[in-house]
């Protein structure tokens, strides 16, 4: 009976949508309505209100629906959606700053005696308004009552202006900042989590191990990294339009003519350009790259996008205006002189020690007053301009208002769908197709297209994605990253501002669009388009670098970046290694050799055994890095018989499994009735007759195992545990093979050091007589805590402990402190003697054997990877791995 609420559901859904509800009032009364009568009807025909849910009951989803609402307030109040409120309002500034206007016009100049140059002028400054804007109505009704008329006037076809215009308008929902990247985020993070947990089942009932290594997890994402992943494929599709212009300009020239500019291109034009395209310019670079530089947040991004847009907004809208450019230059100067001062003198308010910190906080809290005055400045001049400000703001809590309304309707709805079993149903269809991971995804992109037809992206985003994306993420033979995952879904979502019927661009340009336009042609012009957008998901998808790229580099080369001995680096940090140690053997062999002969006999014992070791280990890296791929080709060997049979199985087995659960649940309703009097248990026979009908249909399931398959499973598993047991001996050899020798240079280096502190250990024994027992152990104790910041005088320290805790409590001995004392000093003067020897005869060679293996066996000591080694290992986390022969 679940399955025919959850069609009510659905048909609710479709019905008020169609007929023109609103989307924040369809979506939670769809669910509230049927879960209603689903309850209702429980209640009177099976006597509970639970009997025609497939999981829970109304209790549970009122439960989730309250946890949803709770998730999403706190949310907006620490993280990813507080950002939404910020950019809508860096758009709406923006676009009411008439900055949009000008841009066309200046870019119409410019381009225009190229062919097709008004229509790649249009590109170009839709692109530049989806990333300073991202307002697609307001972009495409700019565009279409500035540009299309000049297009028109100019002989373009009427289908080729309107397109062009109604395509780059969109491009605001893939090139950053986007709402739809933000909320498409907010929706994957708890998607991720699902999936992790779907994947860590897996593993365990693959392996029968609780744990699961961490680099076979599942890579989150944040609304930050959607930004950076999204940057390239948006450009791409900046890149497929324009080449499309210009390709038609060339075939048709009638279609897209040149417009030759009948002013001049002059300094004096040249000027006009830098004023209008630099702010804009300006202003991305400030909120993305501030992003990309680990500078801000997202949020704080957003903020100084607000901010940077109202300085702007200022400006424009008193051109013509003395003093016009006043806010905008203080702004500028500021935080330039802010920068200076950063950069000269550090600030810390909280370490002011000399006039210089006093005189640079000073400073600094004039220029950030002089910001402060810019800002306040501009935020005047739009209140009192045109109602500027206020508009903003009443068409900034109106867009958050609505897509905040739509989450919270959308987690209601989702919760319903789950409750009546749909999420299963969909994850059974899903993974019984036929091709794996791909025919999902392909059958999942084709759904979200045919939806774009009829529904808005919120609606998609916030519907759809939280029920299939946990079954892709969790798919380990794809292995897709949660970034490209979203990224691929902003490009297929983007699509529904163009399909017809109710694409909202084509309503936008319609609105707009002279009555000689006729509506046909407007559909006509998007087709060109809309396989446009097609052709860069297919790009993108083909090639998942060009999205995983920049959230990588960007993360590899942070401030905060993961070491190199992080688990999820190991397997492309491996693949570079080892490529480096075939083209490098020969002078890694020669270092070590030269490191063999190097004279350690004056050395601590100690050091000796650990130097002579960590050179032998060096030695054997090679033999090692041989047998970690011997033991990966024969897992390869293997895969090619083994992978299809593992497939079959695993789909068997999870046939198993849901028949399990369905014999569960049915168990636990029988174990409800046993309680009940006789003549309410009148449903019992036909519960027992369904579980016999599931365990032998589970028998069945059990039987189609192949026999060969625990033999089978058991020799590839050992062949992993092989690898893997090869992989953690070469890792623990190359680690101390390192560690010593950089250890070894500190000790050594630390010579100087050592020997500053002989006067200080020599006066301790004028402490000891010369001083009460309490007084001299404080001082023993000051010179102690010094010796142990020395590398290496351990044995120096802890006699010195020794001697403080003789001359402590209550029986003090002077005497045996001071002969402790004497033991330090002549440990001292022997540790010394060797330090000095081998700073002069030593330190050379080791500095010089530690620079060579650095890079490669030293490698993972590091505390984080080189530039250089970004480069290369980025290039390799960009791909997805396989990884579903170890599930």
């Amino acid at each position: 009976m679940e399955l025919v609420f959850l069609v009510l559901l659905i048909v609710l859904m479709i019905w008020a949508l169609g007929s023109g509800f609103p989307v924040a009032f369809s979506l939670p009364g769809s669910a509230i309505l049927a879960i209603g009568a689903a309850a209702f009807f429980g209640w009177l025909f099976a006597g509970d209100t639970s009997a025609y849910f497939a999981q829970g009951g109304p209790v549970q989803w009122l439960t989730a629906g309250v946890t949803n609402f709770r998730g999403i307030y706190w949310e907006a109040e620490r993280d990813t959606l507080i950002a939404i409120p910020l950019f809508v309002f860096m758009g709406i500034m923006l676009q009411r700053s008439k900055i949009a206007e000008d841009l066309l016009v200046t870019m119409a100049q410019l381009f225009g005696p190229m062919p097709g140059g008004l229509g790649i002028s249009v590109v170009f400054v839709g692109a530049l308004l989806a990333a300073t804007t991202g307002i697609v109505g307001a972009t495409v009704v700019a565009m279409g009552l500035i540009s299309l008329p000049a297009m028109m006037r100019n002989k373009y076809s009427n289908s080729l202006a309107t397109g062009t215009i109604a395509a780059s308008g969109t491009l605001g929902q893939i090139i950053p900042p986007s709402i739809v990247l933000i909320i498409l985020a907010d929706q994957l993070a708890s998607a991720v989590d699902q999936a992790s947990t779907t994947r860590k089942g897996l593993y365990k009932e693959a392996t029968g191990e609780i744990s699961m290594p961490s680099e076979f997890d599942i890579v989150s994402t944040s609304a930050g990294d959607m930004f950076m992943g999204a940057f390239i494929p948006g450009l791409v599709l900046v890149g497929l339009y324009m080449l499309f212009i210009l390709v038609l300009s060339l075939l048709r020239p009638h279609m897209a003519p040149a417009v030759h500019f009948k002013g001049k291109y002059d300094a004096k034009f040249a000027l006009r350009v830098l004023l209008i395209l630099v702010p804009p310019l300006t202003l991305i670079f400030v909120v993305l790259g501030s992003i990309i530089m680990g500078v801000a947040t997202v949020n704080q991004a957003g903020a100084i996008g607000a901010v940077g847009a109202t300085i702007m907004a200022g400006y424009r809208l008193c051109e013509g205006r003395p003093g016009a450019y006043r806010p905008a230059i203080l702004a500028i100067v500021s935080v330039v002189g802010l920068a200076l001062v950063a950069n000269i003198h550090p600030i810390n308010v909280k370490n002011i020690d000399t006039s210089g910190d006093v005189a640079a906080l000073v400073v600094a809290i004039v220029l950030a007053l002089a910001f402060l005055t810019s800002v306040g400045w501009s935020f005047w001049r739009t209140f009192t301009t045109e109602d500027t400000l206020r508009g903003v703001m009443i068409d900034t809590a109106k867009t958050t208002s609505l897509v905040f309304i739509i989450l919270l309707g959308a987690a209601m709805l989702t919760a319903a769908f789950r409750g009546f079993g749909g999420e299963e149903l969909v994850k059974e269809f899903l993974t019984n197709l036929p091709g794996g991971f791909w025919a999902q995804f392909v059958i999942v992109m084709a759904v979200i297209f045919l939806l774009g037809f009829f529904l808005d992206f919120i609606e998609i985003a916030v519907v759809v994605v939280p029920i299939v994306a946990p079954i892709l993420l969790a798919d380990p033979s794809a292995n897709v990253t949660a970034v490209w995952l979203g990224v691929m879904i902003g490009l297929n979502i983007q699509t529904s501002f163009l399909t017809p019927p109710f694409g909202f661009a084509l309503f936008y340009l319609r609105g707009v669009a002279p009555a000689v336009v006729r509506t046909i042609q407007i559909y006509k012009g998007v087709v060109a388009f809309i396989c446009l957008q097609l052709l860069g998901l297919a790009i993108v998808g083909a090639n998942p670098w060009l999205v995983n790229y920049l959230p990588n580099r960007i993360s590899l080369t942070s401030d905060t970046a993961p070491p190199p001995q992080n688990p999820r680096l190991q397997y492309c940090l491996e693949g570079y290694l080892f490529e480096q140690y075939d083209a490098r053997e020969t002078a890694l062999a020669a270092a070590i050799e030269r490191a063999r002969r190097l004279d350690l006999s004056y050395l601590p014992r100690d050091l000796q055994r650990d130097l002579d070791t960590a050179i032998e280990n060096a030695a054997q890296t090679f033999a090692l890095v041989g047998s970690v791929r011997s033991a990966e080709a024969a897992v390869a060997a293997r895969a090619d018989a083994y992978a299809p049979l593992r497939n079959q199985v695993r789909n068997t087995q999870q046939r198993i499994g849901k028949l399990e659960a369905e014999i569960e649940e049915l168990e636990f309703r029988i174990g409800r009735l046993a309680g009940l009097p006789e003549d309410e248990r009148t449903a019992l026979p036909d519960l027992e007759a369904q579980i016999r009908e599931l365990r032998a249909r589970r028998t069945d399931q059990q039987l189609r195992i192949p026999a060969v398959w625990a033999d089978q499973s058991k020799a590839m598993q050992a062949l992993q545990k092989e690898e893997e047991t090869a992989r953690r001996t070469y890792r623990r050899n190359v680690d101390s093979a390192y560690l010593p020798i950089v250890e070894t240079i500190a000790v050594v280096a630390a010579a100087d050091a050592l020997a500053e502190l002989r006067g200080d250990i020599e006066g301790l024994a004028g402490a000891v007589t010369g001083n009460a027992p309490e007084v001299a152990a404080d001082r023993i104790n000051d010179i102690s805590r010094v010796v142990g910041k020395v590398e290496g005088a351990q044995e120096i320290r802890s006699l010195l402990s020794k001697a403080r805790r003789a001359i402590r409590g209550r029986n003090p001995e002077p005497e045996r402190a001071l002969e402790l004392i004497d033991e330090a000093l002549a440990a001292h003067a022997t540790e010394l003697a060797w330090r000095e020897r081998a700073r002069s005869d030593l330190l050379p060679e080791l500095e010089a054997y530690e620079t060579a293996i650095r890079d490669t066996i030293g490698l993972r000591q590091q505390p984080r990877l080189p530039v250089s080694q970004v480069k290369e290992i980025v290039g390799c986390l960009s791909q997805h791995r396989d990884i579903s022969l170890y599930f």
